[in-house]
């Protein structure tokens, strides 16, 4: 079954040429040029990724990133011309998974989508994947228990003192690894190549935008710090 694609973006040009390249590719295409069109697409169809504009005519690409989080946790990939990192914390903040400047390279969207729906698919346990090897630490286990908090690898289910945690695929990856390395620190470079599978870059704050997202699920202050401690000038640990 093809998998389905959502494309909002008011450039008819760009839309179109990311129609043609992800059709060659097998994908099922929504497209709209609107993010009140869209929206209703997201209700009626199964969407397994959306790609979005930040500047729509209607609603900018953060209010509809926004309200598409409120129910749905397929990826979304983030499109603008702005390449301000604040453009880019917003919307990993609001539950983006990735994001691209403005002129990309089409090829490179595709290489992307492809990464964020295997990343998807099999944190739902829609791939059968390779057995892991044993690894110390409890990083063989598929459930773990810290304090309250229980994150579960093989249904991709986690609970905070009994109640859900609604995390995105890729904030379930993030908060699974710092789990399975707990009493480590894990640097921002280490997090970042072992869940996006890409080579880091300095200045990268995406990893500070998703940790803090996820922080604020897990109601864990900045200041009082519970579960995710920050170890400045070496990266993020889970203590024992």
């Amino acid at each position: 079954m093809a998998e389905h694609i959502l494309i909002v973006d008011d450039e008819v040009e760009v839309a179109d040429l990311l129609e043609l390249y992800l059709s060659n590719e097998g994908y099922e295409i929504f497209k709209f040029y609107q993010g009140k069109e869209a929206l209703e697409c997201v209700e009626q169809e199964r969407i397994d990724l959306a790609l979005l504009d930040l500047m729509l005519p209607d609603i900018d690409g953060f209010q509809l990133c926004r309200t598409i989080r409120k129910e749905h946790y397929f990826p979304i990939i983030m499109l603008t011309a702005k390449v301000e990192d604040v453009d880019k914390i917003n919307g990993l903040m609001l539950g983006a998974d990735d994001y691209m400047t403005k002129p990309f390279n089409p090829l490179e969207v595709v290489a992307r989508v492809k990464t964020q729906l295997r990343r998807y698919h099999s944190y739902n346990g829609k791939e059968s994947g390779q057995k892991e090897h044993l690894q110390p630490s409890g990083r063989n286990q598929e459930e773990l228990e810290i304090r309250g908090l229980r994150i579960n690898k093989r249904t991709h289910q986690s609970t905070l003192y009994e109640k859900n945690l609604d995390l995105t695929p890729l904030e379930f990856s993030i908060l699974w690894y710092l789990c399975s390395h707990q009493g480590e620190v894990v640097s921002s470079e280490e997090l970042f190549e072992a869940v996006w599978k890409e080579k880091y870059l300095d200045h990268n704050n995406t990893v500070m935008a998703h940790i803090r997202r996820i922080r604020e699920k897990m109601k864990d202050s900045y200041r009082n710090q519970k579960f995710i401690r920050t170890v400045w000038g070496v990266g993020y640990t889970i203590e024992k």
